[in-house]
């Protein structure tokens, strides 16, 4: 062998080493899905299909029914292709927030609504993620659950562009969607209404404004509060329903202690309950 074809040799085995280096591209996503999470590898993001949605159901959800109401009319103004709003769900813990936003992708995937669950460290992959589903002919929802910033969080800068543009069109087939248990999405502290000390911003309400505006982003902004023991009581009679059972003296105290011992009064606490009684029946029976 002589010394150019040793040399073409070599060549050979270290582009070989280097491609067993490089990232393998991603697989294309299964668009026969109707909901995705975008979850990392290696540094690099992509679409892998939820194989079992939830499957709850509109009529499941209880005593919001001006906010579902809403979050309804704008899910189908956005598959008729009609302007439609961002969406933010604020206020109190397991008031059927996320519910809502799986329930209108179950009532309306026949319709080629899609869903697409994004972790608050990854809205930063949002430019990419808008690229890939920009042509497709569905509508997608990118869905940001429990949404909270902390002051150096750059995931909001991202999140800001979708919702409010950047210098390329906005995709016509996208609309963000999320949930947070705080009203302001970006923390507020003491000292942003202190008096300016010295080498302190001049110019510090601009600084506040950036941090309260996010959420005024969202076109559509709806709150959610506590129920009370009535409310609490039905949706916990709808879920013992569901598992055959009637709500009867015993099953009403049993519920009332239930929601003692957690120290809230929501739809999560009743399915929770419902689910516990459920068990505890049928482990006797």
């Amino acid at each position: 062998m002589n010394t150019i074809e040793q040399l073409i040799q070599r060549a050979d085995q270290l582009i070989t080493r280097l491609e067993h280096l490089l990232p393998t591209p991603p697989a294309e996503p299964d668009w026969q899905a109707v909901a995705w999470r975008w979850v990392k590898h290696n540094g690099q993001g992509q679409l892998q299909a939820v194989g079992h949605p939830h499957q709850i159901l509109l009529d499941d959800i209880r005593f919001i029914d001006r906010q579902k109401n809403e979050v309804v009319r704008n899910t189908r103004q956005f598959l008729q292709g009609l302007p439609a709003n961002h969406v933010l769900l604020t206020g109190a813990r397991g008031t059927g927030k996320s519910s809502l936003v799986k329930a209108v992708l179950n009532a309306y995937a026949s319709q080629g609504l899609r869903l697409i669950e994004v972790e608050k460290q990854d809205l930063t992959d949002l430019p990419q993620i808008t690229q890939l589903i920009r042509n497709r002919p569905e509508k997608f929802i990118i869905f940001c659950d429990d949404l909270t910033f902390e002051a150096n969080d750059i995931g909001y800068k991202a999140l800001k562009v979708i919702l409010d543009g950047s210098i390329e069109n906005a995709s016509s087939n996208l609309l963000v969607y999320a949930t947070s248990n705080r009203k302001n999405l970006m923390p507020e502290y003491m000292s942003d209404n202190q008096p300016i000390v010295d080498n302190g911003e001049i110019r510090q309400n601009d600084t506040i404004d950036e941090k309260t505006s996010l959420a005024e982003r969202f076109g559509l902004w709806l709150s959610f509060y506590s129920f009370d023991q009535d409310e609490y009581l039905n949706i916990a009679a709808h879920w013992l329903q569901t598992f055959g059972i009637t709500m009867d003296e015993t099953a009403r105290h049993a519920a009332l202690q239930f929601y003692h011992t957690r120290g809230a009064r929501s739809g999560r606490v009743a399915y929770q309950f419902a689910k516990d009684y459920a068990g505890q029946l049928q482990l006797k029976s």
